[in-house]
């Protein structure tokens, strides 16, 4: 699996949490200690909003340890949102294109799960994303298909009932495809104002998601990036978090069980 953290808040370095917490991303990626996998070292990638409203992405294929452009960019760039990523791939190549975030029209998206028998049903997910977002398409994930083909569907429901409804599809292609491996989804979405992050699994053993808020900020992430687990609050399976300007707006239900239209 994988490792992530998002921020909203005051304006702050991505080193604070990729790198100066004792438990940063950094860290995580060479020794994670809730993840399926203890490392995560087949990429990693930042996304940033800037002060003139752009959307920004770094992505790399070699592990956050030992590329010494995550210190330098991490290091380099402060701002009110921001998705840090470092990827264990899952079947499909370890290259920069299928390093997270993924960013589509000022959209950026993360995940850590999987498709479960993806490689057998590959081709039926791509028919979920629309045909002027699958040009778009530039990796082989199925973290990728999961993003655009709900990219095409927020318009008409906005993003979580878009990722339901997309997972809710996905599982009905595993069903008749007779795959029992399970759908694993935690992820967060950004437009740049909000953050959407969520957490479920067709089996309900999801990958864990936490957020700690402060007076004026949010992290969200696969486990803590400090040693005080007191300050930090395990998202509930099937639970999906709105976080606006660093305040968390409503946690409500996910549950893309319940097929949305």
């Amino acid at each position: 699996m994988c490792r992530f953290a998002a921020y909203s808040g005051p304006s702050d370095l991505i080193s604070t949490l990729a790198i100066s917490e004792p438990n940063s991303l950094r860290r995580q990626s060479l020794d994670a200690s809730e993840g399926k996998t203890r490392t995560n070292g087949d990429g990693f990638g930042f996304g940033w909003f800037g002060n003139d409203g752009g959307c920004y992405s770094f992505r790399d294929s070699l592990p956050a340890w030992g590329d010494e452009n995550f210190v330098s960019i991490a290091q380099s760039i402060s701002a009110e949102v921001f998705f840090i990523h470092c990827r264990a791939a899952t079947g499909t190549d370890t290259s920069r294109l299928n390093c997270h975030p993924f960013n589509v029209r000022n959209n950026l998206f993360m995940h850590n799960g999987q498709i479960g028998g993806y490689e057998r049903i590959r081709r039926k997910i791509e028919t979920l994303i629309p045909d002027d977002l699958y040009s778009g398409r530039r990796g082989s994930s199925d973290s990728e298909a999961i993003f655009l083909a709900s990219l095409g569907r927020i318009e008409q429901l906005g993003v979580v009932r878009a990722l339901e409804s997309v997972l809710a599809d996905i599982a009905d292609v595993q069903r008749a495809a007779n795959i029992r491996a399970p759908l694993r989804f935690s992820a967060c979405w950004t437009e740049g104002a909000t953050i959407w992050a969520f957490r479920w699994a067709s089996d309900k053993k999801a990958p864990t998601l936490y957020f700690r808020e402060s007076f004026n900020a949010v992290v969200l992430a696969s486990e803590p990036t400090d040693d005080d687990r007191s300050r930090w609050t395990a998202v509930e399976h099937g639970q999906s978090i709105c976080v606006t300007n660093g305040k968390i707006d409503r946690i409500e239900t996910f549950n893309p069980s319940e097929k949305q239209n």
